[in-house]
């Protein structure tokens, strides 16, 4: 479950944003909507704890992250929360297998490769867990994302703008493989995006 209250934050003294309150509780869906300039990426940031709040709280499974040290910081987001970002980063000397286990080793969790291998054979990639992530289709790249993002069993998943570069049939795949991995490990699902074709899909919204 994630929780926020009177979220601020400032980049400079005419740019400040006030952001409304969410709450977004374990196997829910939220989308939060807004154009360009509105805080859609400040705020998903915030929520993956890479930025600090200039005030308010953020919680995440009764853990109020505003209260912790740096170090702490990362140790929760690695273990707690899972990102999908817009345009997946890998390490792309290392094999997609190898990528997914360092979702491991950044949580400090031993190496749980039944796990990667149960999840690339649900998202369709399991023929290429050999293969560098460079030898791979972008929508291949897109599923190996969320596979990263799930492999800890995250309290919360984030994604930023997962649909925005995609045509409506891979819009809606991409939507239905993010739903059933958050429902399948209890997680919250936040979607960061401007896509208007998402209102259909998503009963819960914020407009920023």
């Amino acid at each position: 479950m994630l929780t926020t209250q009177q979220l601020t934050f400032s980049y400079s003294p005419t740019k400040r944003f006030a952001f409304p309150d969410i709450h977004c509780n374990d196997r829910e869906a939220l989308l939060i909507l807004g154009r360009s300039g509105t805080g859609k990426t400040t705020l998903l940031h915030l929520l993956a704890l890479l930025l600090k709040p200039e005030s308010g709280s953020v919680v995440i499974n009764n853990t109020d992250l505003t209260r912790l040290n740096p170090a702490e910081t990362a140790a929760f987001r690695a273990a707690h929360v899972g990102i999908v970002y817009q345009k997946p980063h890998f390490v792309s000397a290392l094999s997609v297998m190898d990528n997914l286990l360092l979702a491991n080793y950044l949580a400090n969790q031993p190496p749980t490769r039944e796990r990667a291998s149960h999840l690339a054979q649900q998202l369709g990639f399991a023929d290429h867990l050999g293969r560098k992530t460079t030898q791979i289709s972008q929508g291949e790249q897109q599923r190996v994302s969320i596979a990263r993002a799930v492999m800890n069993h995250p309290g919360v998943i984030l994604a930023d703008e997962p649909t925005s570069n995609l045509d409506d049939e891979n819009c809606s795949r991409v939507v239905e493989l993010l739903q059933t991995q958050s429902e399948q490990i209890g997680a919250s699902l936040i979607v960061v995006t401007h896509d208007q074709r998402l209102k259909d899909i998503f009963a819960n919204r914020v407009q920023l």
